[in-house]
């Protein structure tokens, strides 16, 4: 039941946009608490559906000409528009999303593909079941047209873009219902212009699919829908990364300790868990030829193993800090100072009106700072560990932007005499477009580099498909392709003309575990190899033999040792097909190679040259 003071809130966001509401009709006490309840409850679905209804464009009773209220469909289509760029121009980021999922889902189409030691049935830590719901439409592609790999690789890229967007518009439409249309709009600036969106919304990764069913199960559950709130929760956890669930843990205390209805928590968790996890089990097990349930053995190997992830490398904590401000600039500082800046508007801000519909900001919020607490305290940290809640990062940081305004407006009326009955946002709207601005310019400028400063090797790959177009090439031949220190660089096998083309590993400084290719067979995916492990530890069996290199990927970054020469100066070896440009980072300016400043950048930073080169001289008789 939303007391009188969230429809005052409400009827002020509708003044946020010049949309003047009816007051809501007196309660009738006379009738007893029972009747009292009712007009509550209609008051509340009132509040709800107009707010609902402004914010998908339906027709206000009054409007004037003032700030501008994007309807659902209008910021869908501006979802569409940004993730289908992030398709398109994103690079692959992070090395565990081309050999844990782009591998083995060219594996699952095209029948060859690299295998890492997470899909070892000795260790199953991956599902398949996850591949299969990117990789069945591309499949039928493929079966049907018959397109070439990097149709197929853009194709699942830009399903993954759209699902995103989906999310997004369901997450705006709950956002403006519970927080305020004033919130939604900036969030939606936020959302579109964000580095971390553009790079995570279409990341073939289970973190990034926990971000699109976890911020839709929140946005279930802003709108009080439990029952769709943890079947999302359950499908982010179960199908993509078992520790989303955390994201839930302040609905699950909510339901069950707020409201007491463990009822429902405990009946839609078996609905969920059966639906999702039964037919995961099954298709898991299938693949892996045992019983297998790769959620229970991530957790169980990164939690209870002596030696965990840490193996992979460990950070500080302002490796997060860094990296938040890379991926939303003064947004993720907003973010982090929202608890703070909530206590001063209680403080500060004479109306202590309530400014959400259904939930305080401290639980509505929590999955946010529950999720930054305990990530923090992990040794091992990468990116993607924030993905999931990326979508939380632009609302906390849109909130403390109202914050500000609203302890401006208190401020400046305190010093000043203003007219009652002014809102607070006709004097401090030039507060959110400044924030609006410089995120959205700061957004821009660091897309710009990370296209200029890493995107070489997804271009370079795509230069022996003219090799395919020539003379010189063999159908009945396998090439091979061979990469050294670079290997982390791969942006994998969609990338090659056809299905003749193989990734080779040349030994290098590098001593961690590297991926195999599934052997051939229909039982590939069921076997147990020797050369895999789960310490990180190298194998000689994925080393390949320099002499039968058909092609070679190098990057001259100008530093070099006996195992990693450098391979263009074997002018009578090798022949420099294409060339590209990519930032030597220690060479750099840590400012200029992070955003791209016109005219100024490229005085600051220093470029190496990724190489794609080609075998002038065959060997072997080959």
């Amino acid at each position: 039941m939303a007391p009188p003071a969230a429809r005052a809130r409400y009827i002020a966001n509708k003044a946020d946009n010049q949309i003047l509401s009816k007051k809501p009709p007196k309660i009738n006490t006379k009738n007893g608490k029972g009747e009292k309840d009712a007009g509550g409850k209609r008051d509340k679905d009132r509040d709800a559906k107009k707010r609902c209804q402004s914010a998908a464009g339906g027709p206000p009773e009054k409007s004037n000409p003032n700030p501008i209220m994007p309807s659902v469909q209008t910021a869908f289509k501006t979802f569409v528009s940004a993730r289908l760029c992030s398709a398109i121009w994103a690079y692959i980021a992070d090395c565990d999303e081309t050999f844990n999922y782009w591998e083995p889902l060219h594996y699952i189409i095209n029948g060859h593909g690299l295998q890492t030691w997470e899909y070892s049935p000795q260790f199953g830590l991956r599902s398949y079941t996850y591949l299969l719901l990117q990789g069945v439409p591309g499949y039928f592609y493929q079966k049907i047209f018959n397109p070439s790999p990097i149709l197929i690789f853009y194709m699942v890229r830009c399903m993954l873009g759209f699902a995103c967007a989906v999310m997004e518009r369901y997450m705006y439409k709950s956002i403006c219902q519970e927080f305020g249309i004033h919130i939604g709009r900036l969030w939606l600036i936020f959302q579109l212009f964000s580095v971390g969106m553009f790079v995570s919304s279409t990341a073939l990764l289970p973190s990034s699919f926990s971000m699109y069913f976890g911020c839709a199960a929140l946005a279930a559950w802003w709108q009080t829908r439990y029952q769709l709130a943890i079947f999302f929760t359950a499908i982010s956890a179960l199908l993509g990364w078992p520790f989303a669930a955390l994201v839930g843990v302040p609905l699950v205390l909510e339901l069950v300790i707020r409201r007491r209805d463990w009822r429902t928590f405990v009946q839609w968790s078996l609905i969920s868990g059966a639906v999702v996890g039964l037919p995961m089990i099954a298709i898991d097990t299938s693949y892996f030829g045992k019983l297998t349930f790769a959620p229970l053995n991530i957790v169980w190997y990164n939690v209870f193993t002596s030696h965990g992830p840490n193996i992979f490398g460990t950070e500080p904590i302002s490796y997060y800090i860094v990296n938040g401000f890379l991926n939303f600039n003064i947004i993720w500082l907003l973010a982090l100072q929202l608890p703070i800046m909530l206590v001063m508007d209680y403080l500060i801000v004479p109306a202590k009106s309530k400014s959400t519909l259904n939930f305080p900001h401290y639980i509505s919020l929590a999955p946010l700072y529950l999720w930054l607490l305990v990530f923090f305290a992990q040794p091992h940290k990468e990116e993607r560990f924030l993905f999931p809640v990326y979508p939380l990062i632009s609302l906390c940081g849109a909130i403390t932007v109202d914050v500000y305004q609203r302890i401006f407006f208190r401020l400046k009326s305190l010093m000043f005499k203003i007219k009652s009955g002014v809102h607070y946002l006709d004097h401090s709207m030039f507060i959110a477009i400044l924030v609006m601005v410089t995120s959205t310019l700061l957004g821009l400028s660091r897309v710009f580099a990370l296209y200029r400063n890493y995107h070489a090797p997804m271009d370079l790959m795509l230069e022996l498909n003219q090799f395919k177009a020539t003379p010189q090439y063999d159908p009945d031949m396998i090439y091979n392709v061979c990469i050294g220190k670079d290997w982390h660089r791969y942006p994998g096998s969609f990338f090659f003309p056809a299905r003749n083309f193989r990734l080779r590993f040349l030994k290098s400084e590098f001593r961690g575990m590297l991926p195999a290719y599934y052997v051939n067979g229909a039982n590939a995916t069921k076997l147990v190899h020797p050369y895999f492990n789960d310490l990180n530890q190298e194998n000689e069996h994925m080393y390949f033999d320099y002499d039968r290199c058909d092609f070679l990927v190098d990057f001259d970054d100008g530093k070099y040792t006996a195992l990693e020469p450098n391979y263009s100066k074997r002018s009578k070896e090798w022949s420099v097909m294409k060339s590209l440009p990519f930032l030597i980072p220690e060479k750099s300016h840590k400012v200029f190679r992070a955003f791209y400043v016109p005219f100024v950048t490229d005085n600051h930073i220093q470029y190496g040259d990724f190489n794609l080169l080609k075998r002038k001289t065959k060997r072997n008789g080959r």
